[in-house]
C-alpha cells in the first residue's frame, strides 16, 4: 500500500465518521470499536 492510498482511506474513513456524527447519527463509531473488539477476540482464540 503506498502512501497516498492510505492516505486516502484515512481521509475518507475520517469523512465518514465526521459526517456520521454530525449529521446521520448511525453511531458507526461504537459499532466499529465493537467489531473491532469480536475481531481480536476471535483471532486470540487462534493463538
Amino acid at each position: 500500500m503506498t502512501n497516498s492510498i492510505a492516505i486516502g482511506l484515512i481521509v475518507t474513513l475520517a469523512a465518514f465518521l465526521a459526517l456520521d456524527h454530525f449529521v446521520l447519527h448511525l453511531d458507526a463509531l461504537p459499532f466499529m470499536i465493537r467489531k473491532l473488539i469480536d475481531l481480536i477476540n476471535y483471532l486470540a482464540i487462534w493463538r
